[in-house]
């Protein structure tokens, strides 16, 4: 948290309790139309990002990943990762080079962050790149993945 942010711890809670739970079974049962398997690793760092109350780094994941404190070997966690980014269960924030939980259910969508320079809370939403994207084409250019991150104040440290 920045040092002139002034709002209540918890302004932007992670999931926990039920939801947790469903959200964990709903990740396997996406898995399972797929046939993918969300390993007990896998599991681990999705609930970790879940839990979360704003992007994390690879090293908290590593740092978080034992139950019993103990610290996962960093290949364990960034393998996760790249599965959950695969198939749409988290993002990466490109300039906090930190990761987030995909908070939809469709796969594949286009997702930007608006990104709280105060508290460093990441919020996700679609945006409609349909115009840059086609725009693209009579250059030459096939997108293949865009990263928009806007900048500013959530309403908690505004």
């Amino acid at each position: 948290m920045g040092t002139d942010c002034h709002h209540e711890d918890g302004a932007h809670p992670g999931i926990r309790g039920a939801d947790l739970s469903h959200a964990l079974v709903e990740a396997e049962s996406r898995c399972a139309l797929t046939q993918e398997r969300l390993t007990t690793p896998r599991r681990r760092v999705l609930e970790l990002l879940l839990k979360a109350d704003g992007p994390l780094k690879a090293y908290d994941l590593i740092a978080a990943f034992g139950a019993d404190g103990e610290p996962a070997k960093p290949p364990t966690v960034y393998r996760a990762l790249e599965f959950l980014e695969r198939l749409g269960f988290a993002h990466r924030i490109e300039s906090l080079n930190a990761y987030v939980p995909c908070r939809r259910e469709d796969q594949g969508h286009r997702a930007a962050f608006l990104i709280c320079d105060c508290c460093g809370a990441a919020e996700e939403f679609e945006p409609d790149l349909d115009a840059p994207i086609a725009a693209a084409a009579p250059a030459g250019y096939a997108v293949r993945a865009v990263t928009l991150e806007a900048r500013g104040l959530c309403p908690a440290c505004q």
